[in-house]
């Protein structure tokens, strides 16, 4: 039988009455916009990230253009992030007219390497007095924020990265869309988003460490929507307020807009289903890391294979089970073959986009993105994923590293 990469359907025959009792709730409230059910899905998600407020979004990338906004990033501004990600988190940078400035990321975690930042803040960028701003020597655009990215399940290296945006005061912005429920860990966080005492405690969930966390609720996510749907925390009561102001074309009250908006609303058939599933997501967490696991077993002896690493720092909730293979497309080929499905996230990093050919970077100048989106392969994993699939998943990929050549 086929195992593919992501299989929804097993997920919602499980849960299938909880999901077709809330649709029916939506139905029955005749509140299709907004309402009840987005409110009630912001407060829970809020609490479940450990921060004070939550604003639903359409999708994942409007997430991110609004935390950019409301931090008043635009046009002759930075943002430094990685090029191993999605595009929408260098295309929402450009979208309110800034410029993406890359990092290399670290080998280990796919995330944003932070020495390779400390070198770029130090080499590229002076504090202007007269603006009050840090400015890059050779443009003259200032930088505004970090927007490191949370990839495949696991937290970048938070605590450094909070440092650096201190010491040189910038913000930062989470790109959590493939970390719900990930964790940090530390004593104490650097800062309080919301002003006052460093806040003591333990794990810090995603998005809950920078100014602004954003999430996509796409369906393959760790919690999924049935369509698109996407959320912003933060910590910061009067970004809040922005937020949901910007969510719904700039209305604050009535038919008063306070500034031109989007009509990026969180559908409310969407908040209920996330509602739903939103009880179920640690223990899916949990049983993903007992199936990473159990690959970890059944591939730790393989040589030329290169499995995911959980940091020292953090919880990873593996959204994507990604190794690292030699001769990746022949190996891919061989898995399909034998009925299994795989991805290849990323195989082009962002600076060798076409579409980013005008930041002037060249292949070369990310040497460690550039590996990554040459040999990551991403195997099937998903709470329903049987352990027997995996067993079998593993044999093959062996066998099919042994027919090399």
């Amino acid at each position: 039988m086929p195992i593919p990469l992501v299989d929804l359907r097993r997920q919602h025959r499980r849960i299938r009455k909880r999901i077709q009792s809330a649709i029916k709730r939506v139905f029955k409230s005749g509140r299709f916009v907004l309402g009840e059910e987005v409110a009630r899905f912001e407060r829970e998600w809020a609490a479940y990230c450990g921060v004070a407020h939550a604003v639903g979004t359409g999708s994942g990338a409007a997430a991110l253009h609004l935390a950019l906004l409301v931090l008043d990033i635009g046009p002759g501004d930075e943002v430094i992030t990685v090029p191993f990600t999605f595009i929408a988190t260098a295309s929402e940078i450009t979208r309110t007219g800034a410029r993406p400035v890359f990092v290399d990321i670290e080998p280990r975690s796919y995330t944003l390497d932070v020495a390779r930042l400390e070198e770029t803040l130090e080499r590229e960028y002076a504090f202007n007095d007269r603006i009050g701003h840090l400015v890059n020597r050779t443009t003259l655009r200032r930088l505004k924020a970090i927007l490191p990215v949370h990839l495949y399940g696991q937290m970048a290296d938070m605590r450094p990265i909070l440092e650096l945006a201190q010491r040189y005061n910038l913000r930062v912005i989470e790109d959590a869309a493939q970390a719900h429920g990930a964790e940090y860990r530390m004593e104490r966080a650097p800062w309080n988003p919301q002003g006052g005492t460093p806040v003591a405690a333990t794990m810090f969930k995603a998005g809950s460490l920078g100014d602004l966390g954003c999430f996509s609720f796409y369906p393959s996510k760790n919690l999924g929507a049935c369509g698109e749907a996407g959320a912003v925390v933060t910590g910061n009561g009067e970004w809040a307020e922005r937020l949901r102001r910007l969510v719904n074309n700039g209305r604050a009250d009535g038919d008063v807009h306070l500034e031109e908006g989007f009509n990026y609303r969180l559908d409310a058939l969407q908040a209920a289903i996330l509602r739903a599933k939103l009880r179920y997501l640690e223990a899916w967490n949990e049983r993903r890391r007992e199936l990473a696991a159990l690959y970890r077993q059944k591939l730790a002896d393989v040589e030329e294979i290169t499995l995911p690493e959980e940091m020292s720092y953090g919880r990873h909730v593996y959204h994507r089970y990604v190794i690292r293979v030699p001769d990746r497309e022949r190996i891919r080929q061989y898995l399909a073959e034998a009925g299994i499905e795989t991805a290849v996230p990323y195989p082009m990093p962002l600076h060798l986009q076409p579409a980013y050919r005008y930041l002037g970077y060249r292949p070369g100048d990310f040497p460690v993105a550039e590996e990554c989106a040459r040999t990551v392969l991403a195997l099937p994993l998903y709470p329903e994923l049987r352990e027997k699939e995996i067993t079998r998943i593993a044999r093959t990929l062996r066998m099919a590293l042994r027919a090399r050549g």
